[in-house]
C-alpha cells in the first residue's frame, strides 16, 4: 500500500470521527424537571426549559449545562450529639443569651445563567448569606421571645432578610421558605434553670390575670352601684320638681282666691295653720272688753274638755258669754 493511499484513509477516518462528533453534540434532551442552558463560545445564550429532544451546534462550538427545576432544601441545623455542629450555629441573643437554632431554607434555582456564571459557589454563598440572616435576627431578639411565642416573627424577619440577600448578590436563585425547626439552650443546666424561671412567669402572669379579674369585678360593681344612686338621685329629683309644681299650682290658687277675698283667705289660714300646728288644742279668746270669753273649738267634739260652772271665773265667765251668744 501507497503512502499516498495510507495518508487518504486516515483523513477519511478523521471526517468520519469529525461527523460522529458534530452529529453526537449536536442533540441533546431536556427533562420534565429539568432546564438547560446553551452555552456559546463560553457565554450563555438561552435557556431551555422545554421537554425533548433539541438541536444545538456541536462541540466545542456550542454546550450545554443541564439544571434541576426541583425545589431544593437547605439544613441550617444541628446533631445534638455532634458538639462541632453545635459550635457553627451557636447565636447570642439580644439580652446577652446562648441559643442553638434549627432552620431549614427551601429554594429553587430560576436563573440558570446566573446560577453558573455569577458566582462560583452559588450554595455557599446561600449558606453564609442564611447564617448570617438567621445571626442576625436572633441577635435583635431576646431570649424568650426566640424560646416561645417570638418563632413566628424571627422566622417571617429571617425570611425577608435572606430574600433581600440572595436578591443583592444576583446569583439566580430564589427563597422559597424559611423554616424555624428549633431554639434551644446549649445544656441541660441552662434548660433547667429557664423552665424555673419561666414557671416563676407563668406563675405571676396567672396571679396578675386573678388580680385584674378580682378590679374589673369591684370596678363592675361600682360603676352599678353609682349607676343606682343616680337613679335615685334622677327619681328624687322628679319627685321635687312635681312637688314644687303642685305648690306652686297650690300657691297660685291660694293667691286668687286671696285677691278676692283676702280677709276671709286670711282667717281661713290662721285656722288651718292652727289646726296644723295644734291640732290636739282648746283655745279661748277673750273679747276687747275683757269680760266675755270666745271658744274657738280646733278639734272633734268627742276631744273637746267641758268646762264645769264654779270651776273658776274662768267657768263664769264661759257661761256669761255662752249665754250671751244664744241670747243673740
Amino acid at each position: 500500500m501507497s503512502l499516498r493511499r495510507i495518508y487518504m484513509w486516515i483523513g477519511i477516518v478523521i471526517i468520519i470521527i469529525i461527523l460522529g462528533l458534530s452529529v453526537a453534540t449536536s442533540w441533546y434532551t431536556v427533562d420534565e424537571s429539568e432546564q438547560a442552558v446553551v452555552i456559546t463560545l463560553g457565554e450563555a445564550e438561552e435557556t431551555n426549559t422545554e421537554p425533548g429532544l433539541h438541536f444545538k451546534l456541536p462541540w466545542p462550538i456550542q454546550t450545554v449545562e443541564t439544571l434541576s427545576q426541583e425545589t431544593f432544601s437547605l439544613d441550617f441545623g444541628y446533631d445534638p450529639d455532634s458538639e462541632e455542629d453545635a459550635d457553627v450555629i451557636r447565636m447570642i441573643t439580644g439580652d446577652e443569651n446562648i441559643v442553638l437554632a434549627d432552620l431549614v431554607v427551601q429554594w429553587r434555582i430560576i436563573e440558570p445563567e446566573k446560577y453558573l456564571f455569577n458566582s462560583t459557589d452559588p450554595k455557599g454563598v446561600l449558606e453564609n448569606a442564611t447564617s448570617a440572616s438567621l445571626r442576625g435576627i436572633i441577635g435583635t431578639s431576646e431570649i424568650d421571645e426566640a424560646l416561645t411565642s417570638g418563632k413566628a416573627e424571627i422566622e417571617n424577619d429571617v425570611r425577608d432578610l435572606l430574600t433581600k440577600l440572595i436578591s443583592d448578590y444576583d446569583i439566580g436563585i430564589s427563597i422559597l421558605d424559611v423554616k424555624l425547626q428549633e431554639v434551644d439552650l446549649p445544656n441541660q443546666e441552662v434548660r433547667k434553670a429557664f423552665t424555673k424561671v419561666t414557671d416563676a412567669r407563668e406563675t405571676m402572669n396567672t396571679k396578675i390575670n386573678e388580680a385584674r379579674k378580682y378590679e374589673n369585678q369591684q370596678v363592675e360593681e361600682a360603676l352599678g352601684e353609682k349607676d343606682a344612686i343616680i337613679s335615685r338621685a334622677e327619681g328624687d329629683k322628679v319627685e321635687r320638681i312635681e312637688k314644687a309644681r303642685g305648690d306652686i299650682s297650690q300657691f297660685n290658687a291660694l293667691y286668687e282666691e286671696y285677691a278676692d277675698s283676702p280677709d276671709v283667705t286670711r282667717d281661713r289660714l290662721v285656722i288651718e295653720t292652727l289646726e296644723d300646728v295644734l291640732p290636739n288644742a282648746q283655745v279661748y279668746i277673750l273679747n276687747e272688753d275683757g269680760n266675755t270669753l270666745q271658744y274657738l273649738p280646733l278639734t272633734n267634739q268627742a276631744n273637746t274638755q267641758t268646762i264645769r260652772p264654779g270651776d273658776s271665773e274662768t267657768s263664769q265667765n264661759t257661761d256669761e258669754a255662752e249665754g250671751s251668744n244664744s241670747n243673740e
